[in-house]
């Protein structure tokens, strides 16, 4: 039984654990079990709150309670701790074998060791890195050595976007790209209008469709190192709580009618891309993928060719 901590319970650690649990990991002897969860902010009641009520994904359908400090959801006890200094949390404590980081601050390999002095044996950090090796699951996880110590799963859209690139590039060649992001809020924004660093990213996420910077286009290059210095590409955060959409404009070396296109995407969702790849030709929108397990659902009827070599396609993504 492996057994994970997670570092940072915000959003995406908190998704973590649900996945877990949904999936009936924890009662899995041979799989995976959490056994510790540190936040400095958020106390291990605050953390059953937070747990159990979700304003996107809906209220966790189970018991959810604290207990001491231990954070007990459907009685399995989940050990918690308030550190701020990575180097100070007990992971050794818990045996914890993998650490799960989810809190975007310690994104390089230096930073994430820091779990490694404190007894995790490995580290998996949920965001992009500058320096960790970084694995999309379906497109290059096979390329992962369990040797690593520290690895990053790279983000959301990366996760999205690679998928869909490794169908197209295998069968028709990616000669060159730009993908756009339309991104729904994510905590870092703000409410209303605010000082901040990036003058346009702390105007009210509530109010206004924002442009913004990302560099999932550009960590391609690092995933599927053929694609490398191809594609580049920005992001428009609007006002919605969950799902984005992928928006991929690609130049083909090979020319290929939009139907053999949707037809190549098909046959990898239902077959080595299962789970990971999605499929769908209903009119849908994105409330419709809310909780989606998919790391990309490829939109048939969204995506236009405008020749045989030049044409837009549309994935969603549940983030």
């Amino acid at each position: 039984m492996v057994r994970v901590g997670i570092n940072g319970f915000g959003r995406i650690g908190r998704l973590v654990l649900r996945a877990c649990m949904k999936k009936g990991i924890e009662k899995n002897s041979a799989g995976a079990q959490v056994v510790a969860v540190n936040d400095p902010f958020i106390s291990a009641e605050y953390m059953a709150y937070l747990f159990k009520y979700d304003s996107t994904h809906g209220r966790w359908d189970g018991e959810v309670t604290a207990s001491g400090n231990c954070l007990v959801v459907d009685g399995h006890r989940i050990e918690t701790s308030q550190q701020k200094d990575v180097k100070k949390i007990d992971w050794k404590k818990y045996c914890t074998d993998y650490v799960v980081d989810a809190t975007g601050i310690f994104t390089t390999c230096e930073k994430a060791s820091m779990h490694l002095e404190s007894g995790a044996k490995r580290v998996i950090i949920t965001s992009p890195s500058k320096d960790a090796p970084m694995f999309v699951v379906g497109v290059n996880h096979d390329c992962y050595d369990p040797e690593m110590q520290v690895i990053s799963c790279a983000s959301c859209t990366t996760n999205c976007l690679a998928p869909l690139c490794k169908v197209i590039h295998e069968n028709f060649e990616i000669v060159e790209g730009l993908m756009t992001t339309i991104h729904s809020t994510t905590p870092s924004q703000k409410t209303l209008d605010s000082p901040g660093k990036k003058w346009r990213s702390a105007r009210g996420a509530l109010q206004n469709i924002i442009p913004a910077s990302t560099g999932a286009a550009k960590a391609i290059g690092k995933i599927i190192p053929d694609l490398d210095g191809r594609l580049t590409g920005m992001a428009f955060r609007v006002p919605t709580p969950d799902v984005s959409v992928v928006d991929l404009t690609c130049k083909l070396g090979k020319e290929a009618p939009y139907d053999l296109i949707k037809c190549k995407v098909k046959r990898a969702a239902d077959s080595y891309l299962k789970g990971i790849l999605g499929y769908t030709e209903d009119d849908v929108v994105s409330t419709d993928f809310v909780s989606d397990t998919h790391s990309c659902i490829f939109d048939a009827k969204a995506g236009i060719p405008l020749t045989r070599c030049f044409v837009k396609l549309v994935a969603w993504e549940e983030c």
